[in-house]
């Protein structure tokens, strides 16, 4: 089986180095060429002038990208993906619903495009430990769940296309409400003159801690010493694309409004490449 990999971030890189390491043959494509060429240096694999050529070489292609027009012009534009004949498309960043539906609406009517975002920081990409959503029936995933195996700790089939991707969106909003009310909360006891690091000690060891937190406590700590893993503007797009299904849905998100207004003002203050773990320190200014 070959697999074409699409995006070679923080998360991709590993994800494709995951599935090198568990035997699968490898194309790689990325909109930056000289990570792709870096990568297939490194793991002695295939890189594509295009994704059409990547499409041609590949039985199941993975993307892992940012935002929704980003897929959509590596899937559907001039010489993307969907003009070549790979039979299944695993679509693994987080996006929208609607961009999914518009994906599977343009593929090739062979093909399949399974909506299967990730949960996990690039610690867990790169441990293989992610938690994959899958937007399929579980007997529908069976002849690509050594792959998904491959880059995962657990996959969960959610019966339908989407759903992967709305369990994706409520899963960050969650992340990130926790990101934020961290944030308060150490300010709180920061100002009631409490050390930060015997603040996080208690919350760590509280009732309250998330595994997020104890993976992420290096960078709450001390920011500036640690390589960015997720950052603001990405944060605020996930937040966006969940209050406008939220709104499409009329579901009630009040905390995630919060979240989102908070995100976008640190965004807009210099905060968007910086991680999210940033808004510990955005929260520390504002309290001053």
């Amino acid at each position: 089986m070959r697999i074409g990999f699409v995006g070679l971030g923080r998360m991709g890189s590993h994800m494709a180095r995951n599935l090198h390491r568990a035997g699968f043959e490898l194309v790689l494509w990325n909109r930056s060429r000289d990570k792709a060429q870096a990568l297939s240096t490194e793991l002695g694999c295939a890189v594509a002038d295009t994704p059409h050529a990547l499409s041609d070489a590949s039985d199941i292609v993975i993307s892992m990208l940012a935002d929704d027009p980003s897929s959509w012009e590596v899937h559907a534009g001039a010489d993307g993906l969907f003009a070549g004949p790979a039979q299944v498309y695993l679509v693994m960043g987080t996006h929208s619903p609607d961009h999914i539906e518009a994906l599977a609406e343009r593929a090739p009517a062979s093909a399949q495009v399974i909506d299967a975002p990730v949960s996990g920081a690039t610690q867990a990409a790169e441990a293989g430990q992610l938690m994959i959503m899958a937007g399929c029936a579980l007997e529908a995933a069976t002849a690509f769940m050594p792959v998904l195996d491959a880059m995962g700790k657990e996959t969960i089939c959610l019966g339908r296309r989407g759903a992967g991707t709305v369990m994706k969106l409520a899963v960050n909003s969650l992340i990130h409400g926790i990101n934020q009310t961290l944030a308060e909360a150490m300010t709180l006891a920061e100002a009631a003159g409490i050390a930060p690091e015997n603040a996080f000690d208690v919350i760590e060891a509280s009732a309250a801690c998330a595994p997020m937190l104890k993976y992420r406590r290096p960078l709450y700590l001390d920011e500036a010493a640690h390589d960015v893993t997720f950052t603001v503007a990405l944060a605020r797009k996930d937040m966006e694309t969940t209050a406008d299904l939220a709104r499409r849905l009329g579901t009630a998100m009040p905390q995630g409004q919060v979240t989102l207004d908070t995100l976008r003002t640190a965004e807009a203050q210099g905060y968007a490449a910086r991680d999210m773990a940033s808004i510990l320190n955005f929260m520390r200014k504002d309290s001053r």
